[in-house]
C-alpha cells in the first residue's frame, strides 16, 4: 500500500485540500444558512435543543469538487459520477430550503442515479468466491445500479440524525474504499474516495456534538450518492474475489439502520419515508448513551466492519487454491471482533429491551408520543 500512495499522490493530496476547504468554508456557509432561515427548529423528534443551519453539504460540495475537477481524469465515468453527485446536492439543497414532497424528492434522487448508469458507471459483473465471475446484461445491471444509488442516498440520509454520525461514517467508509480501490488499481475512484474522507473528516470540526451545523439533505444526499456510485466505479467493476463483499461490509452500518427502521414501519403498517425515532441512534439515546459515545459507538462498528473487509482483501488466507493455517487465523479474528461488535449492538439495542422492564416501558412510551 505505500508504494500505491507513491504511484499516486494525488490521494493524500485531495484528501488535504478537501479537508481544509470544508474546514474554512463551513462557518460561511452556516452563515448564510441562518440569514436564509435555513435552519433546523427544536421541536419532538430533533435532538438539537437550539436553532441549528444545515446546508453544509454545500461547504462539502465544494470540498469534494475542487480537489476532485483538480487532481481526477475527467474520462466518462468519472464526469458521470461528479454530474449526478452535482444533481443529488442540488436535490438535497432545494429539500433543505423547502421540503420536498416524498415523490418529488425520489424523482431527483432517481435522476441523479440514472446519470452515472448512462455514462457507464453500472454493476456489469459481480465475482463472488465459489461462484466465479458473473456477467450482467444491461437490463438487469443497469436498474439495480439506480436502485442500489438510490438506497445508499436515503440510507446515508437516514442515519443523518445525531451529531458528527453521518459524517464520520463516512469518512470510516471513504477510507476504507479508497484503500481497497488502490489495491485493484483503480486511481480515479481512490482519490474520490480520499477526497470524501477528507471532506467529511473536516466537517467533522464543525459537526461533532454540540453540532454548530448540519450538512442537511445536500450533504447526505451527495454523500450516500458518491460512496455508492465509487463501490460500483473502483469496487465491483473488478475481477477480484470477494468484490461483492467490499461496499455491504463498508456500508453495513446505514444499511442496517435503514432495514431495522423499515422492517419495523412495514410491520406498524406505517410509512416508511415518515419520520420517527426509532433509528439505532435514537435507540442509543433512549439507553442512556450521550450523542458522542452514540456516535463514537456507531464508528467503531463502521470501522470494525470495515476492518473485516480490509482483511478480506489484504490478508492471503487461501491462494492457488490451498488455505493458510496462520493467515486464516488472523482474517478469522478480525471477521469475529466485527461479528461479535455487531451482535453486541443488536442485543443492546433489540434483545435486551425485552428482558428490561423499564427499557421496555422507555419504548412504549416513546411508541405512545410518536403515535400522538
Amino acid at each position: 500500500m505505500p508504494q500505491e500512495l507513491l504511484d499516486n499522490p494525488e490521494v493524500l493530496y485531495g484528501a488535504a485540500i478537501a479537508l481544509v476547504i470544508v474546514i474554512l468554508l463551513t462557518p460561511a456557509v452556516g452563515g448564510m444558512a441562518r440569514l436564509l432561515g435555513v435552519v433546523d427548529v427544536p421541536e419532538k423528534r430533533r435532538l438539537n435543543l437550539n436553532p441549528i443551519p444545515r446546508l453544509g453539504g454545500l461547504a462539502i460540495f465544494f470540498g469534494i469538487f475542487i480537489p476532485a475537477l483538480a487532481f481526477l481524469d475527467l474520462g466518462r465515468e468519472t464526469r458521470g459520477v461528479l454530474l449526478g453527485a452535482a444533481v443529488a446536492a442540488l436535490v438535497g439543497a432545494i429539500d433543505d430550503f423547502r421540503r420536498l414532497p416524498a415523490t418529488q424528492k425520489l424523482a431527483g434522487q432517481l435522476i441523479a442515479a440514472v446519470i452515472p448508469v448512462v455514462f457507464g458507471v453500472w454493476v456489469d459483473r459481480f465475482t463472488f468466491p465459489f461462484l466465479g465471475i458473473h456477467e450482467l446484461p444491461e437490463w438487469v445491471g443497469m436498474p439495480l445500479t439506480v436502485l442500489w444509488i438510490v438506497a445508499i442516498m436515503n440510507m446515508v440520509n437516514f442515519l443523518d440524525g445525531l451529531d458528527g454520525l453521518a459524517a464520520g461514517v463516512c469518512a470510516i467508509s471513504g477510507a476504507t474504499f479508497c484503500v481497497i480501490a488502490l489495491s485493484l488499481g483503480k486511481p480515479d475512484p481512490a482519490i474520490l474516495s480520499a477526497i470524501i474522507a477528507g471532506a467529511c473528516i473536516g466537517f467533522l470540526r464543525h459537526n461533532f456534538y454540540p453540532a454548530r451545523i448540519f450538512m442537511g439533505d445536500s450533504g447526505a444526499l451527495m454523500l450516500g450518492f458518491i460512496l455508492a456510485a465509487v463501490s460500483i466505479q473502483g469496487l465491483l467493476k473488478t475481477a477480484a474475489t470477494v468484490a461483492l463483499l467490499f461496499p455491504l461490509l463498508v456500508l453495513a452500518v446505514p444499511i442496517l439502520d435503514t432495514s431495522f427502521v423499515v422492517a419495523r414501519r412495514l410491520k406498524n403498517r406505517e410509512k416508511v419515508y415518515a419520520p420517527d425515532q426509532a433509528h439505532l441512534h435514537h435507540r442509543f439515546l433512549r439507553r442512556g448513551f450521550t450523542q458522542r459515545r452514540a456516535a463514537v459507538t456507531m464508528w467503531a462498528w463502521c470501522a470494525a466492519l470495515a476492518a473485516a473487509a480490509l482483511a478480506t482483501r489484504f490478508i492471503p488466507f487461501r491462494e492457488g487454491g490451498e488455505w493458510h493455517l496462520w493467515e486464516t487465523l488472523a482474517a478469522a479474528a478480525i471477521a469475529l471482533v466485527a461479528l461479535g461488535f455487531s451482535i453486541y449492538i443488536v442485543y443492546l439495542l433489540e434483545i435486551v429491551k425485552l428482558a428490561n422492564p423499564r427499557v421496555r416501558r422507555t419504548e412504549e412510551a416513546a411508541r405512545h408520543r410518536r403515535s400522538a
